[in-house]
């Protein structure tokens, strides 16, 4: 009877210090939870609730309208594409998912072999990364000028006088012209990704698969990219929503235009709240790249772990 007596005091003693544990915890945790709920979710509840209303953002005024912002984003409006714009935006990821990344993963391959110069290698690859996409934007309009811009330049110096263009003018090049200088800007970030993945490879991994005979391409193949997968998974993450949420480079070369054939979701979002005074429509089109990117980030990590799998 008595050990039974002690057993239930023992027990209650657990479960107070467990109750106590749990409360310091919380409280540890308690600063950060509220920067996360009030940076974070407190926003995207309230775009999601200015969303099921037409609002101009000034007025306290607010009429409640369902989804009928949902349906106007996709509907066939001269004025507001939203198709347009995420097609954009979509060809902007896949540039980056099957150009930018096979490039940062070669260069970062390269680098992992540690050739001669290779801090220099890295830092120049890596500089575009850290200039200001501003700077950047301002630097690829001038590449562009069609009076003296240094690619018509190359290609009159070099006899090739008809293929000189408008190039951020034209439609038909325009979003051309800002899928090259994104790729340029972002390689260097996603090589030093995969180069620290790269570097963190076992040399002992690398020498037994070497003293059985392999390449060292077949090292990179067989041994190296299956171990960087994670890293590889990240950066693809990166670069699909970084696609869907891309603005500054677009708004600087090309504003959305010509004709609105450079329209991304962002510029339309810009339009929308600061130029046509539509907080509704504006919340609805950030409440849909929210869900595109939270959406694309599973699909990639599902299928890398079908993949594994």
């Amino acid at each position: 009877m008595a050990g039974q007596v002690k057993d239930i005091n023992s027990s209650k003693q657990r479960r107070k210090k467990n109750i106590i544990l749990g409360f310091n915890i919380f409280l540890f945790l308690l600063p950060a939870l509220f920067l996360f709920v009030s940076i974070l979710i407190a926003p995207i509840v309230m775009n999601v609730f200015w969303s099921f209303h037409d609002w101009n953002g000034m007025t306290k005024d607010m009429t409640f309208i369902g989804l009928k912002n949902y349906q106007k984003l996709f509907s066939n409006s001269v004025t507001l594409n939203f198709k347009v714009a995420l097609k954009n935006s979509l060809i902007l990821a896949l540039f980056s998912v099957f150009v930018q990344l096979p490039m940062a993963l070669g260069l970062a391959l390269i680098l992992g072999r540690k050739p001669k110069g290779e801090r220099f290698f890295l830092t120049v690859f890596f500089m575009p990364v850290l200039i200001s996409t501003v700077v950047i934007g301002q630097m690829w309009l001038k590449i562009y000028n069609p009076d003296y811009g240094l690619l018509n330049s190359f290609l009159k110096l070099i006899k090739l006088e008809t293929w000189t263009h408008i190039w951020v003018s034209d439609p038909k090049t325009a979003l051309g012209s800002i899928v090259v200088p994104t790729i340029w800007q972002y390689v260097g970030y996603h090589m030093l990704l995969m180069y620290a993945g790269v570097k963190g490879v076992s040399p002992d991994l690398r020498e037994a698969a070497m003293l059985d005979g392999a390449t060292p391409s077949q090292v990179d193949r067989y041994v190296v990219i299956p171990i960087i997968k994670p890293i590889i998974r990240v950066s693809v993450i990166f670069a699909v929503t970084g696609s869907l949420k891309a603005y500054d480079l677009v708004y600087i070369l090309t504003g959305g235009g010509p004709q609105k054939r450079t329209e991304v979701p962002s510029t339309l979002l810009q339009e929308q709240l600061f130029l046509a005074n539509k907080y509704g429509m504006g919340s609805a089109i950030s409440v849909m790249l929210i869900v595109l990117c939270f959406a694309c980030a599973l699909l990639i990590t599902a299928a890398f772990r079908e993949k594994d799998n």
